[in-house]
């Protein structure tokens, strides 16, 4: 198959969203961008107006829904531009969020990861083109803000963060019993059985460290992230396309590469994968799963929803949009170890399972210089650091933080005009840790 079969334009779009890349070595030598102030959606008005001005229009066929500063529009309004399946909240009345909003945090100092000037919390925000932030101490909202177009109203794109909600889902099976993760996948997808991932285990990829042949270098027109993209693209294919067209029919086709088992490998095709294997277990896609076992059953205020590729898939590895709040809520289910809203969501195992982490040696192959010591486990990264905080991780800043010693949520959406969290991590994580001790009334460093 040749990529250029499909417009350029078009499949470089699809690819940025049906793909992610988060964490990756890449240092951030990036182009000069208006900072967060001057891209402002809001500000810059996209896509209002009757009718619309030519020049604030935002497609999705024509690529510029990911053009930056256009995608920090787009990121909050996914819904509007392509295709997705809801992800309901149920019909029960939400649960309330009790508030004791904190002014102070604002002013909360901390110096970014390999020195420099000391910031504040609130610099930070500005710094990471932060979209939306909340922040839960002991269950109750001390911190909240919406920045352009976002509002409490709002969803937004999780993009990876899907990946930890996917392997908590798995999780939840293996501790039910209805899903073996020392098994092979082909035991669960046959159709999987000749490709790179027949004879890896469930667990390998739930904890991405299966072989496979996955590159997701973006210089590189060949590369399988391209393909994954023109796979997953739910406009319709030129006439001599030969390639998949659905996720499921890319997945069939990735080849070996390495061992299984012997090394993280940051790979969304895995997160595809797992997904299709908890559709074949429970009988329903991830999105109905994610509905029915955790969604409908937190007091969400919003339904989420996710994107689909052309026969209704829903994206495993990145396609989660949610409302700020309500990311925030599941994240205090799993600190307060799978319970919440008067009710247990998770067996304490799927949650201590999580804290646990992964293997940090094979962590350390990836060669992730700002996460040294951490693992991943059950698709969330995990730090191991004093707090044994954890994390959900998405490209452009999207972030869901639990601190359980400082009995601590964060949930944040962002857009920067950088992918790769190696950009953000130096103002997002040592920032993250500054709130943790001052909510605990420990002095700042």
């Amino acid at each position: 198959m040749k990529i250029c079969c499909l417009n350029k334009a078009a499949l470089l779009c699809v690819c940025m969203l049906f793909t992610a890349f988060i964490c990756s070595s890449y240092a951030g030598e990036s182009a000069h961008f208006p900072d967060a102030v001057a891209s402002d959606p809001a500000a810059m008005g996209w896509m209002t107006g009757s009718p619309l001005p030519t020049d604030r229009i935002v497609r999705f066929e024509d690529g510029s829904y990911f053009r930056f500063p256009q995608m920090r529009w787009s990121i909050a309004n996914f819904r509007q531009l392509m295709p997705t399946i809801n992800v309901s909240r149920g019909l029960a009345s939400p649960g309330r969020l009790k508030q004791k909003l904190r002014p102070d945090i604002d002013s909360v100092r901390f110096v970014p990861l390999g020195g420099g000037t000391p910031m504040t919390w609130k610099q930070s925000l500005l710094a990471n083109y932060t979209d939306g932030v909340i922040i839960l101490h002991r269950g109750q909202v001390v911190y909240e803000q919406y920045v352009g177009v976002l509002s409490p109203q709002g969803q937004h794109g999780a993009m990876s963060v899907t990946k930890s909600f996917v392997g908590t889902l798995a999780a939840l099976l293996v501790a039910e019993g209805k899903l073996n993760p020392d098994r092979r996948v082909a035991d669960y997808i046959p159709e999987l059985a000749k490709s790179a991932f027949g004879n890896a285990t469930v667990r390998q990829l739930m904890d991405m460290t299966t072989g496979i042949r996955f590159s997701e270098d973006y210089a590189d027109p060949g590369a399988e992230v391209w393909k994954h993209a023109a796979a997953g693209n739910p406009l319709p294919k030129p006439a001599d396309y030969q390639g998949p067209r659905s996720y499921y029919e890319f997945l069939v086709t990735v080849q070996p590469e390495g061992r299984h088992g012997e090394a993280f490998h940051y790979r969304t095709a895995n997160t595809d994968a797992l997904g299709w294997v908890l559709a074949r277990v429970s009988g329903m896609n991830v999105a109905a799963l994610l509905s029915e076992r955790i969604w409908s059953r937190l007091g969400a205020e919003q339904d989420a929803y996710m994107t689909v590729d052309s026969i209704g898939t829903p994206f495993a590895g990145g396609g989660l949009n949610t409302g700020l709040r309500d990311l925030a809520r599941f994240g205090e289910m799993v600190r307060n170890d799978g319970r919440y809203n008067d009710q247990r969501i998770l067996p304490t195992e799927v949650t201590a399972d999580i804290r646990r982490g992964g293997n940090r040696d094979h962590f350390a192959k990836a060669g992730y210089k700002l996460l040294s010591g951490w693992s991943y486990r059950n698709m969330w990264w995990v730090t191991h650091n004093a707090h044994g905080a954890f994390m959900a991780r998405g490209v452009h800043g999207q972030a869901l933080y639990i601190d359980p010693v400082a009995e601590m949520v964060i949930a944040r959406f962002a857009s920067h005009p950088v992918a790769a969290n190696a950009v953000n991590d130096p103002t997002s994580l040592p920032a993250y840790e500054a709130v943790a001790r001052h909510l605990m009334g420990q002095r700042e460093r």
